[in-house]
């Protein structure tokens, strides 16, 4: 059985930015992640690995985003978070 390839990070993007998901935070992990992978070969292991902390210390934070946003995320009806996190200007905002 063969596996569909990947579509590569500009391909993504496209793709996001044709249906409107550009500026969700969950596909913006995503193209990250993506672009990353790309990136592989061209950095040190040290590197890489600091970029994937980096990605994966993000991508919890989002942990809470996603808490009671189940009907945008399945099903497509936006309903704006009383939560932001992190808080904009404190010391985990980046």
């Amino acid at each position: 059985m063969t596996s569909q390839p990947e579509p590569s990070a500009a391909e993504l993007a496209r793709y996001l930015e044709q249906r409107g998901d550009l500026s969700k935070p969950w596909n913006l992990q995503m193209l990250r992640l993506q672009k990353l992978k790309e990136e592989k070969g061209s950095l040190t292991p040290e590197a890489y690995l600091e970029k994937i902390r980096d990605a994966h210390q993000d991508l919890m934070r989002l942990g809470r985003f996603w808490e009671g946003r189940e009907s945008e995320v399945f099903g497509g009806m936006f309903q704006p978070s009383e939560l932001i996190e992190p808080l904009p200007g404190s010391a985990e905002d980046r």
